[in-house]
């Protein structure tokens, strides 16, 4: 593989991640917390494993509230 290869893949296979996750509409913005960012990132990094049965979701834990 050449120097330029890597890079194009890598390109590449964001790009599909974000047209899946564009299909899956998690860019409309409606909803953003922890769980929606870190899943719409997870699935952009996942690439074309979308499209093969991968549904990648992030569930982030709940802060503890401050004591008064």
């Amino acid at each position: 593989m050449t120097r330029v290869a890597v890079p194009v893949i890598v390109i590449i296979w964001l790009v599909i991640g974000a047209i899946a996750a564009g299909q899956r509409g998690y860019y409309d913005g409606s909803n953003d917390n922890c769980n929606s960012i870190g899943t719409t990132l997870v699935t952009i990094v996942a690439g074309p494993l979308n499209y093969v049965g991968v549904n990648a979701e992030v569930e982030c834990p709940e802060a503890p509230e401050p004591s008064e």
